[in-house]
């Protein structure tokens, strides 16, 4: 699908993960705040809801925590918009970053600043936005399901998945936006875990760096990651 192997180091993937737990958790339950303001706390009724459920859950976030979230959207005062920026780094690499945010002008003096400091560049909204489609992205690891590939795939394209790639360590499928929140249930009906499961803007092409744009690029991704408002991070590096 994609031609970029994020998930080649799935450990490592997890190592990492723990580590930031606790920032991946607030902005999770920023995200958990927004769609319960839009739609209401009732995920049955809220289909964003539904699906930043999923997204937690793939996070291992804790149901009592999430719960907890949920309820505590419904009375808070907070408001956040969400925001996207656009934008260059090194080698051309096109980056996309969304925000929730109750501060429009500290968020984007932030995220310039992050872009300026890896020697990137912030640009307008548009010019890289059209190298991505979005798409629903469910990944499995293969370790935490005792069904064999076929298997697997069948009941992803039944469910009406357009794509699924397998590696060594994953599963990646992929759906048209309004098809994600369907194929996901029917996953999870069969007792999949989901290692990442979310929309997604995923890129038509990739651009390779060099051992110094690699390290630009990683630089780039960790200043922008430390962001609280800072929700989500595309682009089109070939890691």
């Amino acid at each position: 699908m994609s031609g970029h192997s994020k998930w080649h180091n799935i450990q490592a993937k997890k190592g990492k993960a723990d580590a930031a737990r606790g920032k991946i958790f607030t902005k999770l339950g920023r995200e958990l705040l927004i769609a319960v303001k839009e739609g209401g706390a009732d995920p049955a009724g809220n289909s964003k809801l539904k699906n930043v459920i999923a997204k937690c859950k793939a996070a291992n976030m804790p149901n009592d925590t999430i719960n907890n979230a949920i309820k505590k959207a419904s009375t808070s005062n907070e408001n956040y918009e969400e925001i996207t920026y656009e934008g260059y780094g090194p080698n051309g690499v096109a980056v996309i970053v969304k925000a929730a945010t109750d501060n429009k002008n500290r968020t984007a003096a932030d995220v310039r600043h992050a872009f300026d400091k890896a020697g990137g560049n912030l640009g307008t909204n548009g010019c890289v936005s059209y190298m991505f489609n979005k798409k629903g992205v469910i990944v499995i690891e293969r370790a935490s399901t005792e069904m064999d590939e076929d298997e697997v795939m069948m009941l992803a394209l039944e469910a009406g998945a357009e794509d699924f790639e397998a590696s060594d360590e994953i599963y990646e499928i992929t759906t048209e936006p309004a098809d994600f929140t369907a194929v996901r249930e029917k996953l999870e009906e069969a007792g999949l875990k989901f290692l990442e499961a979310e929309v997604q803007m995923v890129p038509t092409t990739t651009v390779a760096l060099d051992e110094k744009g690699v390290e630009k690029m990683e630089r780039l991704i960790e200043r922008l990651e430390d962001l609280d408002d800072v929700a989500n991070i595309y682009h089109n590096w070939e890691e």
